[in-house]
């Protein structure tokens, strides 16, 4: 019986070009997964810029009223072209006019904006007609009434009206608003044109704000005008000293909205500042 032949099996060459298809496959879905990753971290981003808008919102820190977002990414670019001036533009640069600044950059810009009043208004602070410092709301700038008013009188002196209006155009330089309040002591008034300090210090801060829009260096719209006769004093009405502090016009150079760094109670806030968390 004759055996069979066993027929010799084919050898393949070519098998490494499975392996390398394979290769070139994960490697393809490798690159893949990468690429959909920086999408999704971009959203995520997206996301998380969301939630800190919403929460500084209603923690009272932005205003309500729309504001285009800072691109940060546009920012290495735009310092590349300002890079031949002599300052190169930051994000507190950008976000000026109706946006606004975060609260650490706002004391920074306010500070800056104290050092530009208390040069001009060097002579009026030797005098100690004119005090300027930092206050919960902004920069207070105060006029006393010795330095401005007659007593009993919301008719500024003749000789201060253009310093008002040199404090109005250096104002008018800057995004923020002018809250002009006014100010008296505890000593009832009662004369022909006021019959109390109500009267008497509203009609000293509308005089103001009248000389401030005049200018035209400051728009309506950023002054307000409030009179708050003796109810808010800053020294003790029981000595003289005291109650000529207490006589001034207080100029509130502030954000649109109050600038309150300390964290508020309520839930909007709080459920704000958990987004940002988790």
């Amino acid at each position: 019986m004759r055996r069979r032949e066993r027929r010799r099996g084919h050898v393949n060459h070519e098998r490494w070009l499975v392996s390398y298809a394979d290769f070139i496959t994960l490697l393809f879905a490798f690159f893949v997964v990468l690429y959909a990753s920086s999408k999704a971290d971009q959203k995520k981003q997206q996301q998380v810029s969301q939630a800190i808008d919403s929460a500084f919102r209603a923690l009272g820190l932005f205003p309500d009223a729309a504001r285009k977002p800072v691109d940060l990414r546009n920012v290495s670019a735009i310092n590349d072209g300002a890079s031949r001036k002599d300052e190169a533009l930051t994000p507190m640069n950008i976000v000026m006019g109706e946006d606004v600044l975060a609260p650490a950059m706002v004391k920074e810009d306010l500070a800056r904006v104290q050092k530009q009043l208390e040069k001009l208004l060097s002579n009026q602070i030797a005098e100690h007609t004119v005090s300027i410092a930092m206050g919960k709301d902004g920069l207070v700038i105060s006029l006393r009434e010795a330095g401005f008013f007659n007593s009993g009188s919301a008719t500024p002196h003749p000789q201060t009206v253009p310093v008002l209006r040199e404090i109005a155009g250096a104002l008018g330089k800057t995004a923020y608003d002018v809250r002009i309040e006014g100010h008296t002591d505890n000593v009832p008034i009662h004369n022909a044109e006021f019959d109390s300090n109500w009267e008497l210090s509203s009609a000293r801060a509308t005089r103001i704000a009248r000389i401030f829009v005049n200018t035209h260096d400051i728009a309506p719209a950023r002054i307000s005008a409030a009179g708050y006769a003796e109810f808010h004093p800053v020294a003790d009405n029981a000595t003289e000293a005291g109650r000529a502090e207490n006589r001034r016009v207080d100029l509130i150079v502030r954000p649109k909205t109050q600038l309150n760094l300390a964290m508020p109670d309520g839930d909007a806030a709080k459920g704000a500042w958990r987004k940002i968390t988790e």
